[in-house]
């Protein structure tokens, strides 16, 4: 399996670059990942809804000149399907199953993803109606990835 996360955003504190290199040593066993980070676009003071959406169609652009057309896409998203961890495990499971080997899991910047990203979505996936900072997202997805690989290996998790 190959996994490709794509961020906007630079991980700037030390302590979540520290547990995203912890996940990335621990998802290695498990599958090939590639770890994307496109630059955020700086926001103006007292931005408008239309600067809003000129900066996500711009994330966007960085974001989709990485994505290639072969990849199955999984936006993060507030509105996407929830998943109890073991429900996360089966669908990764029936990717794997059903040919889809070359996943690419996108998480946008602070104002969301942009239209462009979420037309080319495959999958909409949410943890929760709670905003979290994009730095702890990745963590959290990059931990879930590898909660899935240990459940479908019928592997123990350390707690």
């Amino acid at each position: 399996m190959k996994i490709t996360l794509i961020t906007v955003g630079k991980l700037k504190e030390k302590y979540w670059q520290q547990a995203v290199d912890e996940y990335r040593k621990r998802l290695g066993a498990y599958a090939k990942l590639e770890l994307v980070e496109v630059p955020d676009e700086k926001e103006p003071n007292n931005a408008s809804e239309k600067d809003i959406e000129n900066i996500k169609d711009k994330e966007a652009e960085k974001i989709l000149g990485r994505v290639k057309d072969s990849q199955h896409v999984v936006t993060l998203e507030i509105h996407g399907k929830t998943y109890t961890s073991e429900q996360l495990a089966s669908q990764y499971q029936q990717w794997m199953n059903t040919g889809k080997s070359d996943i690419v899991f996108i998480i946008g910047g602070s104002n969301g993803l942009g239209q462009a990203v979420k037309q080319r979505s495959n999958q909409e996936i949410s943890f929760g109606t709670l905003t979290y900072p994009h730095q702890m997202m990745k963590v959290m997805l990059m931990e879930q990835i590898y909660r899935a690989n240990k459940i479908i290996k019928n592997e123990s998790y350390h707690k």
